[in-house]
């Protein structure tokens, strides 16, 4: 299959973001208030106090993220691109929001600083997808699109806190590399999976991410999407502008299965959807990621969200449907297609994304179906998913309620929760000073 034209969604550039929609539904100042204070609660007391000062490696440089469920520190580990990345984005959006400190932006650029010192491949540019604690050996030399976008997305929100010339010169760069070495151009978005020297791989050969070199992934455009909705932000490149509007094409459109009304994740170069069982799945996490950060793509950009509205509610009323616990609050973590939820187990990063797409939705609909849904997954998230004694969220609730899982590692950091409760405290106040 091809893309469909982007005629229609270029006929959107112009025009403005979205207003609050005619909201029927009341909801008290009071209540608005007390959830701004669950929120800002979770994100002081909870989250901010895990993460900083803790996990600053003053000795090796960058973050130490090897925790256990108990928030112990199990020594030196691996450093990966992803989380490394992420953590400096969290410290960079946090020194921007209303609650930045000094402390904050410093912890942003000591990671920063790791990230050029030991990650940044000197001989052919791009980022190593993992190295060693010192950052003086890459474990993993190969690079993955995935990995580069996290880079892309810290080092443009970096760029913007900080107002630091030579971060946004090397997003910049990056974002190049990205552009000359990997853009599709005759099927649109990226090839994924690079060796080292940025040549494909070999054709058996398994990607960090688990796929072969002709598979391109939901999961990496949408990091690429949200990527360059920061770079465009800080650097309003034409290029990028041109990129961002592609893929919006290819995530409200080529990722859709639309006799299904959800996205799967994995497809061949021209977007065929590759139909294997264990393929045709939905990952109710990030169809409902792809709803808010199409949302902030558009309005980046001054895209009207109410062109993909029905969109929008499609692919989140499908994840209600099937993957939503309607008794207890909360998403499970994936099923076949149109059956209930079989991996039933409750992510920390999936409720999070619920968060801010639901609000979201909320404020662009005004349907209390989703207010109501934001508010009994936030009430699930303050009595289970929080840990009020050890610091941050469990990686994992089972349904028979068991914690498991790190708090910090090669795939946990404070990306997701720290930003859905940010971007949930701003959304709530526009709901309060409508």
């Amino acid at each position: 299959m091809k893309i469909c034209a982007l005629s229609t969604i270029c006929l959107m550039i112009g025009l403005t973001t979205y207003a609050t929609a005619d909201i029927d539904y009341q909801i008290s100042q009071q209540d608005l208030t007390q959830i701004k204070e669950d929120l800002e609660n979770i994100l002081n007391e909870n989250i901010i106090t895990f993460w900083y000062p803790q996990v600053i490696d003053e000795e090796n440089g960058g973050y130490r993220l090897n925790h256990n469920i108990d928030s112990q520190w199990l020594g030196d580990s691996d450093k990966s691109l992803v989380t490394q990345a992420r953590t400096v984005w969290f410290f960079s959006h946090l020194a921007r929001s209303k609650y930045g400190k000094e402390e904050y932006l410093k912890a942003a650029k000591h990671g920063y600083e790791f990230l050029i010192a030991g990650m940044w491949d000197r001989d052919y540019g791009g980022f190593y997808w993992a190295v060693n604690s010192k950052g003086d050996e890459a474990t993993v030399s190969s690079k993955h699109l995935y990995g580069q976008s996290f880079a892309l997305y810290a080092l443009s929100e970096y760029a913007m806190a900080s107002g630091d010339r030579d971060a946004k010169a090397l997003a910049k760069r990056i974002f190049n590399i990205i552009e000359f070495l990997a853009h599709d151009s005759i099927y649109g978005g990226y090839r994924e999976s690079f060796k080292r020297n940025w040549t494909l791989p070999d054709e058996n050969e398994v990607s960090p991410m688990g796929t072969d070199r002709d598979t391109k992934l939901m999961n990496t455009h949408l990091h690429l999407m949200e990527a360059l909705t920061a770079y465009y932000e800080a650097t309003r490149d034409p290029v990028a502008r041109e990129r961002l509007i592609e893929l919006i094409g290819i995530q409200s459109n080529s990722m859709v299965r639309k006799n299904i009304g959800a996205c799967s994740d994995k497809y061949e170069l021209d977007w065929t959807p590759i139909d294997k069982p264990e393929y045709n799945r939905v990952s109710y996490g990030h169809d409902i990621e792809n709803v808010w950060l199409l949302m902030e793509a558009c309005n980046t950009l001054g895209m009207n969200n109410y062109v993909l509205s029905d969109l929008y509610r499609t692919l989140f009323d499908y994840s209600l449907k099937y993957g939503y616990d309607k008794d207890k609050g909360g998403f499970y973590d994936s099923g076949a297609f149109n059956e209930s939820a079989d991996r039933r187990s409750k992510v920390w990063w999936v409720q999070a994304e619920c968060m801010v797409s639901a609000l979201d939705l909320y404020y662009l609909t005004g349907d209390s179906l989703y207010f109501d849904c934001f508010k009994k997954t936030l009430d699930w998230i303050v009595n289970n998913q929080v840990d009020w004694e050890n610091g941050d969220w469990f990686s994992s609730i089972s349904e028979s309620g068991e914690s498991s899982g790190e708090k910090a590692g090669a795939w946990k950091s404070p990306y997701h929760n720290g930003r859905a409760i940010l971007k949930s405290i701003e959304l709530i106040d526009s709901l309060i000073n409508r």
